[in-house]
């Protein structure tokens, strides 16, 4: 970043905005706030930044390679917070717990797609990461918390996310594109849309609903459990 276009404190709270913004590359971001507020950048006019500003300017410089990139409106309001000078505003991300070789049998591996401590808010192609949790019929368990930062930078975004889940049994996601979609099924993981925006309580709660009953036989095949009543399982 120039010296001419911002000074310290206000390159920080671009950086800081951009954490919570994931799929939004920094030059994408400083363009769309010089076009809002201008250059040089100040911190005065950093801090009348809006949520509207940013949802219309990310809109005018759509990147063709990011599928799904709208930031949803929680991100959004993170990032305007700390535009405006505010510092410690991401919410505290979920503990996660071991899990031995031995531990919950017959539970399935799923994966969240987050942007905002434990719920599942982000779209699968810009979320900032993605909760695994280990769940059986009767208990679940945070068991990584795995950022999408590195498979970023790699020439195939989506097929270096999707390769991230490959353990998975199961992908939660606000929302995927086909393509997207494809590769990841083809690394064995089944996607899963749930626009609601829940808590990954409410998730677990919701699938364990279903292995307590008859799950359908891809799932029943993946618990190691014999196939019976195909049963209806969400949408993908």
């Amino acid at each position: 970043m120039s010296t001419d276009i911002l000074d310290r404190e206000c390159a920080l709270r671009i950086a800081l905005a951009k954490k919570v913004m994931p799929g939004i590359e920094l030059p994408r971001l400083l363009e769309i706030i010089i076009e809002r507020i201008g250059a040089p950048i100040k911190e005065e006019a950093l801090a009348s930044m809006t949520v509207e500003d940013l949802r219309q300017g990310l809109k005018r410089t759509r990147h063709p390679d990011i599928e799904q990139d709208e930031c949803n409106s929680q991100s959004l309001e993170m990032a305007v917070r700390y535009l405006s000078g505010e510092r410690e505003v991401e919410p505290d991300l979920p503990a996660v717990e071991s899990l031995g070789e031995d531990d919950m049998p017959g539970s399935i591996r799923i994966a969240l797609a987050s942007n905002t401590g434990d719920k599942l808010d982000g779209h699968f192609g810009s979320c900032a990461r993605f909760l695994i949790y280990q769940v059986s019929q009767a208990a679940a368990r945070l068991v990584e918390i795995r950022f999408t930062d590195e498979a970023d930078k790699a020439e195939d975004r989506n097929a270096a996310r999707a390769q991230l889940l490959s353990d998975c049994q199961l992908l939660y996601v606000e929302s995927i594109g086909g393509p997207a979609a494809a590769k990841v099924i083809r690394v064995g993981v089944h996607p899963i849309k749930l626009p609601d925006t829940p808590a990954a309580s409410e998730v677990i709660a919701r699938l364990q609903a279903v292995l307590e009953g008859t799950p359908p036989p891809w799932l029943a095949k993946v618990m190691g459990r014999e196939p019976g009543t195909v049963a209806r399982f969400g949408e993908g």
